[in-house]
């Protein structure tokens, strides 16, 4: 065993972590524009980067949303700049949240003891989010296509201490996350754990991809194998039926604003993890922002709304992401599953080509064809030791693995249909 040799290795890989943490530590060679609200920096060069991201990171949707946001979250927006003087060009843009939030909001009540309880709901926590905590998704950093990764993400790491440092005047910012970080994002930004960032991995997202030979529901129906079809039909559709229940669009929004926010409440008042609660003219002004990208469908008995799902178009994916139903009506009735089902149509109709539907309910996201697309968060806390504590937390989030479906046709049974 050559045990100097050893020793020279470990020495000279301590060596270069401690080189790699002081360059991440000292100022990048960028140039920074830091703003409260988005109107307040250079649209154009905001659209030229968030352009290929899409919808959610889009100066319209954002300029919107501002006017909605749940009342414990402020946005803060940053352009990184490169070069000096005419040479000087946009590198990445970056969407941010500021959060007030306890304990008791990261941690469901049955999963915290007695010590923990009283610390959860005593302790207030300023969060600073790389990301948007209304979607899922990576919807907080745009980089340009030509730039160095490891040099943008430099920036976006100085921006986020730039900004913890300024909020010092309305209190402390404790806590730092870069969410939803899928696997490439994750590589580019895992020289940041020199900076003390943890990576904690969170529920997958379930992605359900759409055959480009679905023109319509009834095609995704018809390549189900026979017992997933007859059991949709059966154990969804028919019990729908029975019970008068209809599926339908809804075009006006504004004018059930009161419906769908206490229907939103029933689902949301019964998660684990809360960070915020929708206002309720929030729905309404997606719609507007979204446009023709938008579809909210609803089930309805005797004129009431029992349930609603909303999908938005963010480029080729519908995002399939806000809910809300009777929780005294879905004791009978499948509501929460048909409109999983009615998110399939709309995506189809948008003409998008997968669906995401989040995290949480792995097991009937699986059986309609989802499969996981693995996420991830970093996390940092300005206190080492909280560092680690709120990584424990963290972890001790229910994180359930993604249930293996394959619902659709094998190829005998297609070759015999």
């Amino acid at each position: 065993m050559n045990i100097p040799g050893k020793i020279k290795s470990i020495t000279t890989a301590l060596k270069e972590r401690k080189q790699v943490r002081k360059e991440l530590r000292g100022p990048a060679d960028l140039y920074y524009a830091i703003a409260d609200a988005i109107e307040m920096l250079d649209r154009d060069a905001w659209q030229e980067l968030a352009a290929p991201s899409g919808f959610f990171m889009s100066a319209p949707y954002l300029h919107a949303l501002e006017k909605v946001l749940p009342l414990n979250l402020s946005p803060r927006y940053a352009l990184i700049y490169s070069g000096v003087g005419e040479a000087r060009r946009p590198l990445a843009c970056v969407y941010m949240q500021v959060a007030e939030v306890s304990l008791s909001q990261l941690r469901p009540e049955k999963e915290r003891g007695a010590k923990l309880d009283e610390l959860a709901k005593s302790t207030t926590q300023r969060i600073l989010t790389c990301g948007n905590l209304l979607t899922y998704g990576q919807h907080g950093i745009a980089i340009a296509p030509d730039a160095d990764p490891k040099l943008a993400w430099h920036g976006v790491a100085e921006v986020l201490y730039r900004i913890r440092q300024s909020e010092k005047l309305a209190g402390k910012t404790h806590f730092i996350m870069i969410k939803d970080l899928h696997s490439h994002h994750r590589a580019q930004a895992a020289h940041l754990e020199h900076l003390s960032y943890r990576y904690v991995e969170t529920e997958p997202n379930m992605v359900l991809a759409l055959n480009p030979a679905w023109k319509t529901y009834d095609d995704y129906l018809a390549s189900l194998a026979s017992k997933y079809r007859a059991n949709v039909r059966n154990a969804i559709f028919k019990k729908m039926d029975d019970g008068a229940c209809s599926v339908e669009p809804l075009a006006d929004l504004g004018a059930v604003r009161a419906e769908l926010h206490a229907l939103y409440k029933a689902v949301q008042s019964n998660a684990g993890v809360r960070m915020f609660e929708l206002v309720p003219d929030y729905f309404a002004t997606l719609q507007q922002a979204a446009g023709d990208g938008f579809r909210c469908t609803v089930v309805r008995r005797e004129g009431a709304i029992l349930g609603f799902l909303i999908s938005v178009a963010d480029g080729d994916t519908a995002v399939a992401y806000h809910i809300g139903f009777d929780r005294a009506a879905a004791e009978d009735l499948p509501i929460y599953l048909r409109l999983l089902h009615a998110g399939i149509a709309d995506a189809i109709a948008m003409g998008c080509k997968e669906i995401s539907y989040g995290r949480t309910a792995l097991e009937p996201k699986a059986a309609l064809g989802a499969k996981p697309q693995p996420f991830g968060i970093l996390v940092r806390h300005r206190q080492p030791v909280l560092n680690k504590m709120m990584k424990r937390v963290l972890l001790g989030i229910e994180h359930e693995e993604a249930p293996e479906r394959n619902p659709f046709k094998k190829e005998k049974e297609k070759a015999a249909a």
